[in-house]
C-alpha cells in the first residue's frame, strides 16, 4: 500500500512562501500546504515552514487571522518548525533585547536588519552542520546576538550565528529557498521524519 504524502505547512500570509513550496515539490512523498487560516492547519500537518518577508506584517496577520496561538502551541508541543529570515524573527524569544510577542519559542535574541537595508543584501557560502559549501542569500537579514541554553549553532558567517537549532525548531538568517541547493530543506525534512543528525 502506498504511504500518504507528508504534509508540510507553509505559512502563506506574506513573503517568500511560494519559493519554499517550489523547493518542497522537488521531494517525492512531500505535500506542501499553504497555511492562511486555522482551518488549513489540520492535525495531519507534520511540519511548518515560516518564510522570509516583513516580520511585523506577518506578526499582525498571524494575530488577525487567529493563527498565532495555534501555531505557537503546536511548536511548543513539538511540531518541527523551520523559519527563514523573518521566520527566525517570529520564532525568536527576544528581538533586539526585548521579549517578543510572536511565536517566541526559540531561545535566542535577534537584531532585525542587522546587515543593513535591501541594497546591502549579499550572497556567500559556508558550512552547515559540519558540511561545507552551502550557498547563503542574505536579504535585510537578522543577526542572532544571544544563544540560549539548548540552542545549537549549525552555521556561522564572520563569527555570527546564521543557522541554529533547538530541539524541533530550525532557523536561518539566510534564504536557502532562493538557491538551487535544497540541502537545508532536506535537513528539515529529516527532522520531520525523525532522522538522526550528525551532532
Amino acid at each position: 500500500m502506498r504511504s500518504r504524502p507528508i504534509a508540510i505547512g507553509v505559512l502563506a500570509l506574506q513573503g517568500a512562501f511560494q519559493e519554499h513550496i517550489r523547493v518542497l515539490e522537488r521531494f517525492p512523498g512531500v505535500a506542501p500546504r499553504e497555511i492562511r487560516r486555522p482551518a488549513d492547519f489540520r492535525s495531519d500537518v507534520a511540519g511548518l515552514i515560516i518564510p522570509g518577508g516583513e516580520s511585523t506584517v506577518m506578526a499582525k496577520l498571524l494575530a488577525d487571522f487567529a493563527l498565532l496561538a495555534p501555531l505557537r502551541q503546536a511548536v511548543r508541543n513539538g511540531l518541527p518548525a523551520f523559519g527563514t529570515c523573518a521566520g527566525l524573527i517570529l520564532l525568536a524569544r527576544e528581538i533586539d533585547g526585548a521579549p517578543a510577542d510572536r511565536i517566541a519559542t526559540l531561545d535566542v535574541t535577534v537584531k532585525r536588519n542587522a546587515y543593513g537595508r535591501q541594497l546591502d543584501s549579499f550572497a556567500t557560502s559556508g558550512p552547515f552542520d559540519d558540511e561545507d559549501g552551502f550557498p547563503m542569500t542574505f536579504i535585510r537579514a537578522p543577526a542572532v546576538t544571544r544563544i540560549g541554553r539548548g540552542v545549537r549553532v549549525l552555521s556561522m558567517v564572520d563569527g555570527v550565528p546564521v543557522a541554529v537549532r533547538q530541539d524541533n525548531i530550525l532557523a536561518t538568517a539566510f534564504h536557502p529557498e532562493l538557491t538551487a541547493d535544497d540541502r537545508v530543506h532536506r535537513y528539515f525534512l529529516g527532522m520531520v521524519r525523525g532522522i538522526p543528525t550528525r551532532s
